[in-house]
């Protein structure tokens, strides 16, 4: 009798020091420190931002300022800003094309420069408050979510930097991907609550239409290995639903309303940046569950994701400041 209560004693104790190990596990995200970034000129913040994965370099679109600010994130340090880009909104980089493309709301324009070579800058017209990007980089079209009424995608030659086609959507757009598979632009639509699917081969229609069980469809990211859309929506739902049949997969909860999504295919986890309490939610992607929330700050609705070294940055409106994080699982 001794020896067996000493037995459960010792597997007890042996649990106990293994479960600060299994909870370090669970929540991957763990912060650095902080760059600081510009002040900022007036109200509006940071928007979306993205990461050119062969150097770490972060481009972020400094909406209060006009100006895509550049961080070298292999030193955690500012660079430089690129101003006049009036209400930029988005930022998309193009590892392939090596390409930086910036959505300018403020100006109706579309920037577009080689990473490396900014003064090489070009401003192409298109729709009225240009936002949401995403790119074909083998046909060379960008897709750019409009604001105007009615709401539209234009979708441009980015070699001879004109727009060739503009496309009548269903309501308005929000953040959009490109599924190389199905060569295949991917929208999101506010309300009706709809992803509209857009063939790069037939660009001037939508081809496909998903409902979305969950009212504003916000940030939107593509798992290629599972082939599953992740669908952030405003109604703090994450939705899940097959990229290629719409079926739906799944719905999970939300912190707060929802903006960028960003997927980790190597971790296998998703984060969401959720302004409101401020917040980035982790999800594992196979077991479909939230693993971490981890605080950011009021208001900072906004991350980028680096692929090559598994850290993310969250844009903190309040204090001008990226917070940097590694994903250590």
């Amino acid at each position: 009798m001794i020896a067996m209560r000493a037995a459960i004693l010792s597997a007890a104790a042996a649990f106990l020091s293994a479960a600060p190990l299994f909870a370090q596990a669970r929540e991957p995200l763990q912060r650095l420190g902080q760059i600081e970034l510009p002040a900022h000129q007036k109200p509006g913040g940071f928007d979306h931002a993205d990461v050119h994965p062969a150097t770490g370099r972060v481009f972020v679109a400094h909406t209060a300022n006009d100006a895509l600010d550049i961080i070298d994130g292999a030193n955690d340090r500012l660079l430089r800003s690129i101003p006049n880009l009036k209400g930029v909104a988005g930022a998309l980089v193009s590892p392939e094309a090596n390409l930086v493309f910036t959505s300018n709301r403020g100006e109706d324009t579309v920037g577009i420069f080689p990473f490396n070579d900014e003064g090489a800058l070009a401003k192409i017209p298109v729709g009225a408050s240009p936002n949401g990007l995403a790119y074909d980089p083998q046909r060379k079209l960008l897709l750019v979510g409009q604001g105007g009424n009615p709401a539209t995608v234009a979708i441009l030659d980015v070699t001879k930097h004109t727009v060739l086609y503009t496309v009548t959507a269903p309501g308005r757009t929000r953040w959009s991907v490109f599924d190389p598979q199905q060569e295949m632009f991917f929208i999101n639509v506010s309300a009706p609550a709809v992803i509209v699917g857009i063939k790069s081969s037939q660009p001037g229609e939508v081809s496909r239409s998903y409902k979305v069980p969950a009212a504003g469809p916000h940030g939107l990211a593509l798992d290629p290995n599972t082939r599953r859309l992740f669908c952030a929506c405003d109604a703090k739902k994450l939705v899940v639903l097959s990229a290629d049949t719409g079926e739906l997969q799944g719905t999970l909860e939300l912190s707060g309303g929802p903006d960028v999504l960003f997927l980790n295919t190597a971790r296998r986890h998703l984060y969401a940046a959720v302004g409101d309490p401020g917040v980035i939610d982790v999800f594992d992607v196979d077991a479909l569950v939230r693993i971490q929330t981890m605080p950011t700050e009021k208001g900072a609705h906004t991350i980028a994701f680096d692929a090559a070294r598994n850290r993310v940055y969250a844009f903190l409106p309040q204090t001008h400041r990226a917070a940097v994080f590694l994903d250590r699982d």
